[in-house]
């Protein structure tokens, strides 16, 4: 080997060092965290839970007398967000990095605000003497938080593509109110499977919401990593991605594990919040 190519390796071995160090932390952490929360596919879902959410059981759906691992307000955001994903790709806009047009954003802010005013009533209903609008109930909780979770989707996603690809799509996620319309459309649909309470149903959803937690702190994170890093408007393929995802990972279940562990040390259970 001649010393110029010798040099060339070993310049290249302090690039990977940063990388290499992600992807042990993120194992490390992913690790502890596998081994010490609860056994089975639904109770790790209930540990993603249990570290943004409330997880009270007379507020969420369940499976047989199981609970499921998020409360129906935030079932419903994170299918929603999924499924706004989803439709997304679906529709061949993965990489668009153009926000709706005004009238769309108003849309999803009336739909923010909706879910807001509902889990302001909602949470005034926990004190008897305090006026409310209405008696809040699951149903309302659901549909109000996949209405956010598909507006969080129109937003989050253009800001990622922005940010991380060379060849972001010049075109709106959501083109026109047809778009949204159907995108609508899909979400009832989702809602209505939900409340059929069919456990062969709700498994599934029950995984996929949770997953939808890791994947939307994923997502997040991994912009800023790219913003932080200066490495914005760099790569073209999902590989190139890699260790901005992996970071975001990192994060993200490092997040999860240190809410999950905060939250256990003060009430001793996996439980949700008591009524």
């Amino acid at each position: 080997m001649s010393s110029a190519s010798a040099l060339g390796d070993r310049a290249v071995e302090p690039a990977r060092l940063p990388s290499l160090l992600v992807f042990l932390l993120g194992g490390a952490i992913i690790g502890a965290w596998l081994y010490l929360t609860p056994g089975g596919l639904l109770g790790k879902a209930d540990a993603i839970g249990y570290a943004v959410c409330h997880r009270i059981d007379l507020r969420s759906f369940h499976l047989g007398d199981r609970q499921l691992p998020l409360c129906s307000r935030c079932t419903g955001m994170y299918l929603g967000a999924v499924l706004g994903f989803a439709y997304a790709f679906v529709r061949g806009r993965g990489r668009s990095g153009v926000m709706p047009v005004w009238p769309i954003l108003l849309v999803l802010g009336a739909f923010g605000l909706a879910f807001a005013i509902d889990g302001t009533n909602s949470y005034l209903s926990f004190f008897p003497a305090l006026p409310h609008l209405y008696t809040p109930n699951n149903t309302l909780r659901l549909i109000t938080g996949t209405l956010l979770g598909v507006s969080l989707s129109a937003l989050v996603l253009p800001g990622f593509n922005q940010t991380a690809w060379k060849d972001w799509g010049r075109e709106p996620v959501l083109r026109s109110f047809a778009d949204l319309g159907m995108l609508l459309l899909l979400a009832g649909g989702l809602i209505a499977f939900v409340l059929t309470d069919n456990p062969l149903i709700l498994y599934p959803l029950a995984l996929i919401s949770s997953l939808g937690v890791l994947g939307l702190l994923t997502t997040v994170y991994s912009m800023l990593f790219v913003i932080v890093t200066r490495r914005e408007n760099r790569e073209t393929s999902w590989r190139g991605m890699g260790l901005a995802l992996t970071a975001g990972l990192t994060l993200a279940m490092a997040q999860i594990a240190l809410f999950d562990l905060a939250r256990y040390g003060l009430t001793g259970t996996w439980n949700g919040f008591q009524l």
